[in-house]
């Protein structure tokens, strides 16, 4: 029997696991596969929906009674620098980007390591061997560069970055955790939103801001953040207005919140 993929996305849901955001809290996400000649557009228009890219997956969160998961972007042309971020950038003026097609090396697998060891060491990912971080660099069907920050020789930060037809999309940073206190992990922020604006580039997209979360509260402190709330992109304003609160009724059903995405060429086919 002859077999063909489907000529539409198929979305599917993940099982229930616990919420590496806030704690107590069960994860679930509404996931697609990226692949075909139609993956640079795919990755573009649900990304401006609210989803993001790991390898050969787009995904969103989707979870039964909680919607404090929000995408979140900044708008090159209304970001400013604030005091503090002047003196970041002047605390890592002295190292070098150079960035490249997505390549892993024995360098950046060991600087995964001791970044995960020292800030993720129970997470999902600390169990990565370096075939599977080959593959979360590597394994990428649409526009994907590798950006290195070097100090010398040495490697001190790696940024993997996609290209969207509106942004740069940061899919995963990590870094040298002895230079945590440069505020490294703002500095790479702020390198791609120079990045952008060189490139005349209006956004840059940072994943996922979570009220009530301790690892996301940093986002709200760039100037310009938007967030994917209502099916639109809205200036975050004031983020003490925002609520992580469960109610059975915060999410929409799965089948509505398929029925609602937007294909490349279409429109929502929801109500």
């Amino acid at each position: 029997m002859r077999h063909t993929l489907p000529i539409a996305p198929q979305f599917y849901v993940t099982a229930q696991q616990p919420c590496p955001y806030l704690e107590g809290r069960q994860e679930r996400k509404l996931f697609t596969s990226l692949h075909g000649d139609d993956a640079q557009r795919l990755n573009d228009k649900l990304s401006h929906q609210g989803f993001r890219r790991s390898q050969n997956v787009l995904y969103r969160p989707s979870c039964s009674e909680c919607t404090a998961c929000l995408s979140a972007r900044i708008d090159v042309q209304k970001f400013e620098l604030s005091k503090s971020q002047k003196r970041v950038v002047n605390r890592n003026k002295n190292l070098k980007r150079e960035v490249n097609s997505p390549w892993a090396t024995e360098d950046q697998y060991e600087l995964f390591r001791k970044y995960l060891g020292a800030r993720h060491a129970r997470g999902g990912m600390a169990d990565m061997d370096v075939f599977e971080f080959a593959a979360m660099i590597e394994e990428t069907p649409i526009r994907t560069r590798v950006a290195e920050y070097t100090l010398g020789q040495d490697l001190i930060a790696v940024s993997l970055t996609d290209l969207i037809d509106d942004g740069l999309s940061m899919v995963y940073s990590f870094y040298d955790p002895n230079f945590t206190k440069s505020s490294i992990g703002t500095y790479l922020i702020l390198d791609h939103i120079a990045l952008a604006k060189e490139a005349d580039i209006p956004y840059v997209y940072l994943g996922y801001w979570v009220p009530g979360s301790p690892k996301m509260g940093y986002k709200a402190r760039f100037s310009g953040l938007e967030i994917y709330l209502n099916k639109t992109w809205t200036p975050l304003g004031d983020p003490s207005s925002f609520s992580a609160d469960l109610h059975p009724l915060n999410s929409e059903p799965i089948a509505e919140q398929v029925a609602g995405i937007a294909l490349p060429d279409s429109k929502p086919v929801g109500p």
